[in-house]
């Protein structure tokens, strides 16, 4: 088990979105209409997950590249995924100049890593192994697939709120007894999704806890990834991305948030902060600093 119990926390999480769903379900009428919106979001979690590569990669316009043309992080990732027994994925450099990285893919056998231009630009050797080491782990704990799960439930959560607006001017069937509650349907369409996103962005936060420590075990150096983690959070701020529909779509999958401060609250940010996670990094290295 981690030490700060992301796991746990992990499972709890997601106990609380399906407590959130199956809250919808009650005040509709039990399972009559769930099961509609189920079967959608299954579908939908399939998708994202059978092709998270092409979608987070299409996202960022990123192009596959040789090991003649990135020698270092050739050399890197395949000396961490020899390290853990994994195959080599596939690697992607993004023409940005934002600094970023982010794996994705449904399985090591179909992983993909990328780098931005930014990326590798501001950090040196060490803080870059750091970097993928963290974004490799993100595959192996199959984190693609819990991201997916979360956000197919959010969006069938989100869905079915707004069916409920409707459906007290649509009335319904049956007698008055059989009818749900207005005022809960209303209460039900405005809190639902809030508290769905609330907790999904909670899940992707303890999933980078999880890739930060069992990167910086896989490659021996936690505070290589402490330093990398500073600058990106500084070189963000001086170069950040639009928060565009398919960038803000693939941005839990990045190591470091991609958009200003004043863009995302600490409440509805999928990453921790900074400083949080630099500190759990340096109890790891035992840092006394």
């Amino acid at each position: 088990m981690h030490n700060h119990f992301n796991g746990l926390k992990t499972a709890a999480l997601f106990g609380a979105i399906f407590a959130v769903l199956l809250g919808v379900g009650a005040v509709i009428g039990g399972a009559r209409y769930l099961w509609i919106f189920a079967l959608v979001g299954v579908a939908m979690t399939a998708y994202g997950y059978w092709n998270s590569d092409k979608i987070a990669i299409k996202a960022m316009r990123a192009q596959p590249v040789s090991e003649a043309q990135a020698p270092e992080m050739y050399r890197i990732v395949r000396e961490l995924s020899t390290k853990a027994g994994k195959p080599m994925p596939r690697l992607y450099i993004s023409p940005t100049s934002a600094p970023n990285a982010f794996a994705t893919g449904r399985n090591p056998q179909n992983a993909a890593v990328c780098c931005t231009a930014g990326i590798l630009e501001l950090l040196d050797e060490r803080e870059l192994r750091g970097v993928l080491g963290h974004e490799l782990m993100h595959v192996y704990n199959r984190d693609i697939l819990t991201s997916s799960v979360a956000a197919a439930i959010a969006g069938v959560i989100t869905s079915i709120a707004q069916m409920l607006m409707f459906l007290p001017m649509l009335g319904g069937g049956g007698n008055s007894d059989d009818r749900p509650n207005p005022l809960a349907l209303i209460a039900m369409a405005l809190l639902a999704p809030f508290a769905a996103m609330l907790i999904q962005m909670s899940i992707s936060r303890t999933r980078e806890y999880d890739a930060d420590e069992d990167g910086a075990k896989l490659t021996g150096d936690p505070l290589a990834l402490a330093s990398a983690l500073r600058k990106l959070e500084q070189g963000v701020a001086a170069r950040p991305l639009a928060p565009e529909p398919q960038v803000v779509n693939a941005s839990h999958m990045m190591i470091a948030n991609p958009f200003r401060a004043q863009d995302v609250s600490k409440l509805f940010s999928t990453h921790p902060p900074t400083a949080e996670r630099v500190a759990r990094l340096q109890g790891m290295a035992g840092y006394r600093g």
